[in-house]
Formats: C-alpha cells, sequence, structure tokens
C-alpha cells in the first residue's frame, strides 16, 4: 500500500537530537499504513546510527556518503512514496496533532502545493521558548505583488509539499550544502497557491551551530558559507525561473531578488563595513524594497536612519535608535536628562 505520507528527516552529525525528532513523528496520532518515515543520514561520524537502531522498523534509515542538504533531499525524495512530503530537520521536533492538520489543509485546499505554518523557537542555552513571529501568507503570490514581496521563507521543519507540484522544482541544486529548502519554497510560489496555517505545530532549535541562523553572528567562515549558499540559491532560482519564460526584469520579480540582494549585503557589511554612502544607499533600498513588509512607522524611522548614517557611520547606525528613544523619553518626562 501507497503511504499517503513521506516524512523526510535529514541528519548529520545530530546524534544528540535525532531521536526526539524521531520520536515526536512517531508520536503523531497518524495511522502507521498512511505514513513512511525516511532517515537520511548525510555521512555522520557520530553514533547517530547507532542511536536509530532502537526505532527498527518503524523508519527506513538511508546513509550517503556526505554532501550537503540538498545532496540529502534528493537523495530521499527519490526513495519517497508519499502523495504528501514533509520535512523535518533532526534538530527541530514537531507538535502533536502536526501531520492531522497539514493532511486536512491539504485536503481542504487541493490546488495547494505547499503548506507551512507557525512555530514556537528553543533557545538550547537558555531553555526558553518563544514564538517564531514571522508573517504567515496564504495564496499564488505572484498574484499579488505586496504579498510576494511580504513572503519569507521558513524553514525545512515546518514545510510540507505536496508531490506533484514539488517534482517541477526538482532537483535541488547540489550546490546547496545548507538552505536546501529555501530552493523549494522560494519556487513553488510560482507553480502553485501555498497555504498557511496559524497554529504552532514544530519547534525550531537555536543551539549555536544552526549554520544559516540569522541570531549569531558565527565565524568569518560561516558568513562566507552564507554568502557562498545564497549566491547559489539566487542563481538556480533565476535559472529556474527564465527557463519557464519569466521576465527577470519585471518590476515585481526585480524587486524581489532585490530583497535578497539586500540580505546579501548586510552579510558582506559583517566581513567588510561599508563606507558612510553605501550604508546609506543600503537603508534606502531596504525601506524601499521592503516597503510591503513594514509598517509607516518602521519605515519613517529606516529614512531617519538612511540619513543619520552618513553622520554617524555603520558602526554607529544602531545608537541612532537609542538616541531617539532617548529624546522621546527625555520629551515625556523632561525631569530626566538625557544620558550620554
Amino acid at each position: 500500500m501507497r503511504p499517503l505520507v513521506t516524512v523526510l528527516i535529514d541528519t548529520y552529525n545530530y546524534a544528540q537530537y535525532i531521536e526526539e525528532a524521531v520520536g515526536s513523528v512517531l508520536a503523531q496520532d497518524f495511522s502507521t499504513e498512511q505514513r513512511e518515515i525516511l532517515v537520511v543520514d548525510d555521512g555522520s561520524t557520530d553514533d547517530t546510527a547507532e542511536r536509530l537502531r532502537r526505532f527498527g522498523d518503524a523508519i527506513t534509515y538511508l546513509r550517503k556518503p556526505n554532501g550537503g542538504q540538498a545532496s540529502a533531499f534528493n537523495f530521499g525524495l527519490e526513495k519517497a512514496r508519499g502523495e504528501l512530503v514533509a520535512f523535518l530537520d533532526a534538530d527541530d521536533y514537531w507538535l502533536p496533532g502536526k501531520l492531522q492538520r497539514i493532511v486536512k489543509a491539504f485536503e481542504e485546499h487541493r490546488d495547494a502545493g505547499m503548506v507551512y505554518h507557525a512555530f514556537r523557537q528553543l533557545d538550547s542555552r537558555a531553555g526558553a521558548f518563544q514564538d517564531g513571529g514571522l508573517p504567515l501568507l496564504s495564496g499564488f503570490l505572484p498574484s499579488h505583488t505586496k504579498k510576494l514581496l511580504s513572503y519569507v521563507l521558513y524553514p525545512t521543519s515546518f514545510l510540507a509539499f505536496r508531490r506533484s507540484a514539488l517534482e517541477l522544482v526538482l532537483p535541488i541544486p547540489e550546490t546547496l550544502t545548507i538552505q536546501a529548502d529555501a530552493h523549494l519554497s522560494g519556487l513553488i510560489v510560482f507553480v502553485a497557491p501555498i497555504v498557511a496555517i496559524p497554529e504552532h505545530l514544530a519547534v525550531y532549535r537555536v543551539h549555536g551551530a544552526n549554520l544559516f541562523s540569522d541570531r549569531s553572528e558565527g565565524s568569518g567562515k560561516q558568513h562566507e558559507l552564507r554568502m557562498r549558499t545564497r549566491r547559489a540559491l539566487v542563481d538556480g532560482m533565476k535559472y529556474w525561473l527564465s527557463e519557464r519564460g519569466y521576465d527577470l526584469g519585471r518590476s515585481d520579480l526585480h524587486a524581489y531578488f532585490k530583497q535578497w540582494d539586500l540580505s546579501q549585503e548586510k552579510e558582506e557589511f559583517t566581513v567588510a563595513p561599508p563606507g558612510r554612502v553605501r550604508i546609506s544607499r543600503h537603508l534606502l533600498d531596504y525601506a524601499r524594497y521592503y516597503g510591503p513588509q513594514l509598517t509607516w512607522r518602521h519605515r519613517t524611522v529606516t529614512y531617519m536612519n538612511a540619513a543619520g548614517s552618513l553622520v554617524v557611520g555603520y558602526k554607529n547606525v544602531h545608537r541612532l535608535d537609542e538616541w531617539r528613544m532617548a529624546i522621546k523619553n527625555a520629551l515625556r518626562d523632561p525631569s530626566k536628562q538625557l544620558q550620554r
């Protein structure tokens, strides 16, 4: 019997997390006959294989030489039999009800190519949870420029795809040793409508070794890896779109990829700090191209920072907000003197 859902778990040297990830899938209230669990081990050198033995026939363990996330996804997808494919990174885990909820969403939206959902974020070092806090959008985004430019790509563990739609964006370029999920979620919106579920159905674990996390500065090598990955990702997306007749000069697509350029530029600044004119131009472009995602207050502050950066420079841009708040508080309570 062909399963309805394939759960694809990718792992590389995450033995300390893999059991919780697999356990969170097995704990789902979902027919075992209607789902399969594939664990793709991308050449781990720790005791991942030993830890997975305890699950026996409940999972299918697939081991391959180390090649990165895209190669692991492509390898697993070749073996996947499900009509739907749900992804899970080995250092994350699902919450109860996840599979039932996403399957229901696909059944209610027969044209949907992807279903994704809100998540909780766990800071492993502090043991604290917080909401992921990213926007969620539904529909066929290219038909709505504001939606397309407000779309935020979610991490692997919160994405599920209809296999027939997923096939249209495969294979994933294997130059994407990390962030292979972004190739899928970045292009699927041009293939079919997507559906967003506002419920928190999984947990994203921040543990200090997340290679594409914007929440930690990381080493110079990590910055270079992220920049190299982003270049490869954007080049692959542009190639896919142009091969299918999309005009990359179209205003909405130009703005869409300009957002990627600004993310890359921000990363570059951590390695080579910009001069006053460049950081000012960067902030002006940010206000312009990320405008659909920003409130009018946020846009106004960004424009003010663009002007202020010409005076204080890149290293002190962050202090503009501090000074603005200090002035605001002082005006509210004149008895308090401004702090230097």
